[in-house]
C-alpha cells in the first residue's frame, strides 16, 4: 500500500467519523483519534522512511495538508456543536425576572479610623500639621530623648516590647516630638497619629497594641492657657457639642508641669453612672508643659520657647463616643459589630 493510498484512507475514514459526530465530547475523541501523539496522521510520519529524498518533500506537504484539513473540519465542527449546546441550554432555563436582585455590601471604615480621621480633620482645622514617625523605634528617640531616666519603669521589659537593647515598638507617638524639632524651628504645631505597643495585660480597658495621637505646640510665650483652650476646643468639636474640662496635677517625664486631662461624662452629663465610675467626669489625656530638658536636647532654647503636649487614646474616646464596654471589640473583627459604623 502506497503513501498517498493511506492518506486517502485516513481522509475518507476521518470524514465518515465526521458525520456521526454529535456532541463537543465526540470532537475531543476525533482530535485524539486523528492529531494525538499516537494518531492516525502522526503514524503516516513513519512511512517517510521508505520514500525516495526526492519524494519527502512532496508527501510531507501531503501529510501536513491533512493535518490542517482535519484541524479546520474540527474546529469548524466544534463551533457549530457548542452553539447548538449552548442554545439548548439557554432553552432549557428559565429566567424570573421578578426576584429581587443580589444586594452589594458597601465596604466600610473601622470604627478607630473613623474617629481618627475625624480628630485629625479637627486638629488640621485648628492649624496643626500632620507628622508620622515609626512604629519600631530606638531608645534615644522613645525615651531619652523625652526626660525618661534610665531606670524609669516604663523602660522594664513589663511595659516595653524590646527587639534589641537600642531597638523597640513605640510606647507612644510622644517618639515623633524629637524628631519635628531637630529638624523644624519654632514656632511647631503639629500632631502625630499612629499606633503603639505596650506590654501589658488584655483586658477590656487595655491592650497590647492602640492608637494614639500626640499633639505639641512650641513658640515663644506659649502657656497654659493656649493648652487649655486647644484641648476644650477639640472636645467640643468632637463631640459637637459644649464640653466642659478640667485639668488634675499629674506627673509625665517630658512635661513639667504635667496634668491629666477629664471631660465631664458625655453619658450622664456629670451626674454619675457606671461609665464614668458615678464620678461625672472621664480621663481623656495626659498634657502638660513640654520639660525644659527636652526642648535642649533638640537644640531649642528653653528660656527663648516654651511648649505644651498631649496624649490621648483613640480607642478611650472611640469607647465613650459609641458606648462601647469591652475595647477588645476593636480587634476581634467580628461583623456584627463592625456593621454598626459607617461614615
Amino acid at each position: 500500500m502506497t503513501l498517498d493510498t493511506n492518506i486517502n484512507e485516513i481522509r475518507s475514514d476521518f470524514l465518515n467519523d465526521l458525520k456521526k459526530v454529535n456532541t463537543s465530547k465526540d470532537i475531543e475523541n476525533l482530535k485524539i483519534k486523528y492529531l494525538g501523539k499516537k494518531g492516525l496522521i502522526q503514524s503516516l510520519m513513519s512511512h517517510l522512511k521508505g520514500v525516495s529524498n526526492t519524494e519527502k518533500p512532496l508527501f510531507g506537504k501531503k501529510i501536513n495538508d491533512l493535518k490542517q484539513e482535519v484541524t479546520s473540519h474540527l474546529q469548524n465542527e466544534l463551533c457549530q456543536i457548542s452553539n447548538k449546546e449552548e442554545e439548548k441550554k439557554l432553552a432549557s432555563e428559565v429566567l424570573d425576572i421578578t426576584l429581587p436582585g443580589k444586594k452589594n455590601f458597601w465596604g466600610r471604615s473601622h470604627p478607630i479610623s473613623l474617629l481618627m480621621q475625624r480628630a485629625i480633620d479637627i486638629f488640621v482645622s485648628m492649624g496643626f500639621s500632620v507628622e508620622l514617625g515609626p512604629n519600631v523605634e530606638s531608645d534615644f528617640y522613645n525615651f531619652e530623648s523625652l526626660n525618661f531616666e534610665k531606670d524609669h519603669p516604663a523602660r522594664d521589659m513589663q511595659d516595653t516590647f524590646y527587639i534589641t537593647d537600642n531597638k523597640l515598638l513605640r510606647t507612644h507617638t510622644t517618639n515623633v516630638q524629637a524628631r519635628i524639632m531637630e529638624r523644624s524651628d519654632p514656632p511647631i504645631r503639629c500632631i502625630a497619629p499612629g499606633r503603639c505597643f505596650r506590654n501589658e495585660n488584655i483586658s477590656s480597658r487595655s491592650h497590647v497594641f492602640f492608637h494614639q495621637i500626640d499633639l505639641f505646640y512650641i513658640d515663644e510665650n506659649a502657656s497654659f492657657a493656649d493648652l487649655f483652650a486647644t484641648l476644650k476646643e477639640f472636645y467640643s468639636k468632637l463631640f459637637d457639642k459644649d464640653i466642659e474640662t478640667r485639668f488634675r496635677p499629674s506627673y509625665f517625664p517630658f512635661v513639667e508641669p504635667g496634668m491629666e486631662t477629664d471631660i465631664k461624662c458625655i453619658i450622664c452629663s456629670g451626674q454619675g453612672c457606671r461609665i464614668c465610675k458615678h464620678s461625672g467626669w472621664l480621663e481623656v489625656a495626659g498634657a502638660g508643659m513640654i520639660h525644659p530638658n527636652v526642648l535642649k536636647s533638640s537644640n531649642i532654647d528653653p528660656e527663648k520657647y516654651s511648649g505644651y503636649a498631649v496624649g490621648m487614646g483613640i480607642e478611650r474616646l472611640a469607647m465613650l463616643m459609641y458606648d462601647i464596654k469591652d475595647i477588645r471589640a476593636f480587634t476581634e473583627n467580628d461583623m456584627r459589630f463592625l456593621e454598626q459604623f459607617s461614615l
